[in-house]
């Protein structure tokens, strides 16, 4: 069980991890939130640390380029690929041989510009209100939602690919488990505040159902790319929906 673990930080993060893989590649999706949960407390504390020097501006930088660094960007190149699919290919078949292609078009490039500087408002919002538990939920919800993608949704290739092994191979244990880990997790992060708890979660679900919806109707399914997207979607509106209640 335990090489699902190795797979799920191998597959997410960016950090060497011994061990051998998990034979069963959905296996990695029960540890999703943990890999998420680690990979925002990375982020939330890089946001406090800088941040003690009064300098929110590059706190709120960092944080977001530690993102992209802790991750090897696959996430934002997901979305990225989708947006050109998504708005370039005019049918499924189209939009799917976009997305497996290696060069970043138009909507690319502006699907990335446009999620890097809202995380950035975000995240100076969320830093300049000492709001550091909701940058590292919101990573940790992105995974969460990966996983709930994954589970609800067939893998839209017919000729598989990257992420097929993890998606053919979801279902109801997996989403359950990880939907466990995750309100724990989040529990404990927020010290079981409700409120907060009935912001966030909401949030999440909203950017996985816009992810989802889209991609069914688009693809007849999801990809890897598809669960990248809707990862980075979901950092988005967990930070800015954090952010509105920092401010209020």
């Amino acid at each position: 069980m335990l090489r699902g673990l190795v797979t799920a930080l191998r597959t997410l993060t960016v950090f060497p991890v011994p061990g051998r893989d998990t034979d069963t590649f959905s296996n990695a999706l029960f540890w999703f939130p943990v890999a998420g949960l680690l990979l925002g407390l990375l982020q939330a504390f890089l946001a406090y640390g800088i941040a003690l020097s009064g300098w929110n501006e590059l706190a709120a930088v960092l944080t977001v380029t530690g993102g992209l660094v802790f991750t090897r960007g696959i996430h934002a190149d997901g979305l990225a690929d989708v947006a050109d699919g998504f708005l370039g290919g005019r049918t499924r078949e189209g939009a799917l041989r976009i997305m497996k292609d290696s060069f970043l078009g138009t909507f690319g490039v502006l699907a990335l510009a446009v999620s890097i500087l809202l995380k950035w408002v975000a995240v100076l919002k969320l830093v300049q209100g000492g709001s550091f538990a909701v940058i590292a939920a919101g990573v940790l919800l992105a995974r969460w939602v990966q996983v709930l993608l994954a589970s609800s949704l067939p893998y839209a290739r017919s000729e598989g690919g990257t992420a097929c092994a993890f998606v053919q191979g979801a279902g109801k244990a997996h989403l359950l488990t990880s939907s466990f880990l995750t309100m724990l997790f989040l529990s404990i992060i927020f010290h079981g505040n409700p409120l907060v708890l009935a912001l966030v979660v909401p949030a999440a679900l909203a950017a996985a159902l816009l992810a989802g919806m889209s991609a069914s109707r688009k693809i007849g399914g999801v990809t890897g790319d598809v669960l990248g997207a809707g990862s980075e979607l979901t950092e988005i509106f967990v930070w800015i929906t954090g952010a509105l209640y920092a401010l209020f």
